[in-house]
């Protein structure tokens, strides 16, 4: 299929998510982009969630990424699920402030990988998932959003903003990178 992308549309940029190896040693994660397809992709990308589906959020600080291709990385899908107006701790589940600062350790770690180029945090609002069926906490709805499905912005829309907010100042002033 890349080929048949490449044949009718040079210009088109192609990607695919894919999974990275993961490897601990000490205490020390090191995640790697071993996977064949990634030769022939034009950016790479990759869907994270640290501290929501494995491990604790502050495993992202000292997680290492890796590539075997001189490609950038997209980090395609990223965060963990907490439910409006839901608040208790960092370390409760399902929280906003779970969710804060699982973002928190998140951002930390993407600003250490060289190669990447880009994020989409999964993602801007809840929605229905008829899937998602535990009691209380989803309801049949994603809460991966950093708005509600009723519109209102959690705690994660605020850090995700200030991180995209030094991004900008950045670009625009290069000497503030240096600084970070």
């Amino acid at each position: 299929m890349i080929h048949e992308v490449d044949a009718a549309d040079p210009a088109r940029l192609v990607s695919a998510a894919l999974q990275a190896e993961e490897k601990d040693e000490g205490g020390h994660t090191t995640l790697q982009i071993n996977d064949p397809i990634a030769a022939d992709l034009d950016v790479i990308g990759n869907n994270e969630y640290i501290g929501w589906y494995n491990r604790a959020p502050d495993d992202a600080d000292t997680a290492t990424w890796l590539s075997r291709y001189d490609k950038p990385l997209i980090m395609s899908e990223f965060g963990g699920d907490a439910l409006f107006g839901y608040h208790a701790d960092p370390q409760t589940r399902w929280t906003e402030e779970y969710q804060a600062n699982l973002y928190q350790h998140q951002i930390s770690m993407l600003k250490r990988i060289s190669f990447l180029r880009g994020t989409t945090p999964w993602v801007l609002k809840d929605f229905r998932r008829p899937r998602r069926t535990l009691p209380r906490f989803e309801d049949y709805f994603n809460r991966k959003g950093l708005v509600s499905n009723g519109g209102e912005r959690k705690k994660a829309f605020f850090v995700l903003q200030k991180f995209y907010q030094e991004l900008q100042a950045e670009a625009v002033n290069p000497r503030l990178a240096a600084s970070h």
